[in-house]
């Protein structure tokens, strides 16, 4: 950032945030990052919910990282209800970094289920790493919902959640099996096979459910 003394450090940041460049932007993240100041998260906040390029949104979240806890949290927190849904990702994406338990009661439900995929894989991943003891198996109630739900990627982020929330959570997962709905089904035997083995790959595990679900599903010779 261009040192100019008549502005303020926040102002400062602003003006090197909004410019047109990527790399200029992604240095001046780089620096709010490395020199913290009170006046940065704001600014930081602020243009997540603007920034296009994905390395300097990463780098972004990295800048929060390095400032005042309870100051970014507090400044994070209303991001949740922002209309912006990549104001919302960004936020529960940095939270999860930051990974401070005292969020989690703003983690809701409609975050989880939220109809932007960005925004509710951002919210799984948050939720599975700030559940608190005792409350993986309502959380694994709540993510079922989502069995099925969009492409592979946003199935591959579902599923390991679910490995995160570990072996407890299990049953809920295998009460889904042969469900109605095939995706729900092949979805729910794939993140079994993760959970199982976090090293499994989901491309695999998905293509084998799925085989299963087709076999079950076949008619019986003779009919």
């Amino acid at each position: 950032m261009t040192e100019n003394t008549n502005v303020s450090p926040g102002e400062r940041l602003r003006e090197a945030l909004w410019g047109p460049d990527a790399s200029a932007r992604l240095q001046a993240a780089l620096a709010a990052g490395t020199s913290p100041h009170p006046a940065y998260v704001a600014v930081l906040v602020e243009r997540c919910q603007h920034e296009a390029d994905f390395f300097v949104r990463d780098m972004l979240t990295w800048a929060l990282t390095r400032q005042d806890r309870d100051l970014t949290v507090t400044r994070l927190l209303p991001e949740l209800s922002s209309p912006s849904a990549r104001a919302r990702s960004q936020a529960l994406h940095t939270m999860s970094k930051i990974g401070d338990r005292r969020t989690w009661p703003a983690l809701r439900d409609d975050l989880l289920t939220d109809a932007d995929v960005e925004v509710a894989r951002a919210a799984w991943r948050t939720a599975a790493g700030l559940v608190p003891s005792g409350e993986e198996a309502d959380l694994a109630r709540k993510l079922v919902t989502q069995l099925g739900r969009g492409d592979a990627d946003t199935q591959r982020s579902l599923s390991r959640a679910f490995a995160v929330l570990g072996d407890l959570v299990e049953p809920i997962v295998e009460a889904e099996i042969e469900n109605a709905d095939p995706a729900v089904d092949a979805h729910a035997a794939a993140t079994l096979a993760i959970m199982a083995d976090p090293e499994t790959g989901f491309e695999s595990a998905i293509a084998e459910a799925k085989r299963v679900v087709a076999l079950r599903s076949a008619p019986a010779p003779g009919e």
